[in-house]
Order: C-alpha cells, then structure tokens, then sequence
C-alpha cells in the first residue's frame, strides 16, 4: 500500500473542491482513486492527484467534463492540438470580456458625467449656450431616478456623431416651434399636435418621455426661470405655447394635464 495515498475527504481538501464532487468524477470514471487501504477505503495516489489537478486546469478554462476524459486520454499530438483550440477560445472570451469592462467603464462613466465627449466638443456640437456643467447638475437632481439611469445607458454608447444627430434634430425642432409661435398657430390644432409629438421624440431620445411626463417637463419649462430663459431665447412666448401645445396634445392622447404625474 502507497503510504503517501490519501482519503477522498483528505483530497477535496487539498485541491479545493466537496467530496460529492470527487465522488461524480469517480462515478463517470474520469478521476478516481486507485487504491485501497487495509480497511477496505479508497485511496488517492499523488499520481490520481495529479490527475484532479488537469481536471481542475481544464474545468477553470471552461472545457467540459466530456471533452477533459478525452484530453487526458489523448496521445500528445492530439492532446496539444486540443488545448491550442481551447486557447483559441479562452482568447476570444478574454476580448468579449474586456469589451464588456469597457462597456461598464463607459456607462459608470456616463452615471458620474452624462455626456462622454470634452467640454470644448459639447459647445462645439450643442452650441454656444450650451453650458456642460448642466449634466453635473442634472446628476444632482436626478441622478437616483430611471430616467437618469437610461439616460447614461444610452450616452454610454453614443458618438460625437450620434450627438450630432440628435443635436440637428433639436435645432430643427425649435425652429419649427419658433416658426408656429411667429405664425399663431393654436395649441390642439393638428400642427401644434405634431410639434408636440415630435418634442416627446426629441426627448425620448435621452430616455422613454410618457406624454405625463410630457406634460410636467412642459410645466417646467415654464416656472423654472433657467428653461423659461432658454426657450424665450428661441422665441418670445415659446414657453408657455409649448406647454399649452404638450397639454393639448396629451388630453388627445387620453391624459388629464391636472393630473399628469412623472411615471
């Protein structure tokens, strides 16, 4: 009898994994003990160790129970093409894992920061009233909420030129909104109806605008001064002509504006 052979308890121990493990691989015949004590017991030689320990290297590379018992009973040829094909695979799965740290370096970064682009390049793209200090502020007030949430899974992902995109499309909008207010065009009518949907587009590219939320953005763009100021810089009585537009449209749509909450 080997004297340096060990119990199954003694083995599980020493290479990290349960008994009932050992028992599976003894049981399908890929790792089992070779030897018996006096007593009858079933003892783990150093070599049928060893042999755990090969099961464990491939286990850890993600090769399967079945393609391992056939690793180990390769000859050496077989055996290296095998492991040169496993480290092809374990290559390709190490690039699609630092693809998904990246991906979560970027939208931990979009959380703290909104928009990914320099400071120079926001102006640059939004235009000259655009002051990037505004996502800092909206991560103060909204920063727990979905929205923000959704918000930075979509920047996390946009280019300076999917900012573009979205940029000429705002632009546009206001001056179609300007060019309503100009010609008197009246809140409900169908014109005024569009503008609005095209405003809840506009919005719902940052995150899923409900036309309640709608309605309560449109609320604050007027009784906040900082927005007010803004829209009136488009045109004269934008403000309040939006938000009586989003109300309108939304009563179409079968939402009571007195009522509308953020949801």
């Amino acid at each position: 009898m080997n004297y340096g052979a060990r119990t199954v308890g003694a083995v599980a121990a020493f290479v990290g994994v349960t008994v009932r493990t050992l028992h599976h691989w003894d049981e399908i015949g890929l790792a089992g003990p070779s030897e018996r004590s006096a007593a009858g017991y079933r003892l783990y030689t150093a070599s049928d160790v060893a042999r755990i320990q090969r099961v464990l290297v491939y286990r850890e590379l993600g090769v399967s129970l079945e393609e391992t018992a056939k690793l180990l009973a390769a000859d050496a040829d077989e055996a290296a093409d095998s492991l040169i094909d496993q480290r092809d695979r374990l290559r390709a799965r190490i690039r699609r894992l630092e693809r998904m740290a990246d991906a979560l370096d970027r939208l931990a970064e979009a959380r703290r920061e909104g928009v990914l682009l320099p400071p120079e390049e926001q102006v640059e793209i939004f235009g000259d009233t655009w002051r990037p200090s505004w996502a800092a502020q909206a991560r103060e007030q909204w920063g727990d909420t979905a929205q923000w949430a959704e918000f930075a899974e979509r920047a996390a992902d946009r280019t300076a030129e999917d900012w573009r995109r979205i940029a000429a499309g705002v632009e546009a909008l206001h001056a179609d909104l300007a060019q309503a207010v100009r010609e008197g065009v009246e809140p409900g009518s169908r014109r005024a109806d569009a503008l609005a949907e095209r405003h809840r587009e506009a919005m719902s590219e940052y995150f899923d605008c409900t036309h309640s939320m709608q309605v309560i953005l449109g609320r604050t763009n007027v009784d906040d001064p900082g927005f007010r100021s803004n829209y009136e810089a488009i045109e004269p009585g934008l403000s309040v002509w939006l938000r009586d537009a989003i109300d309108a449209n939304a009563r179409a749509h079968g939402v009571d504006p007195e009522t509308a909450a953020w949801e």
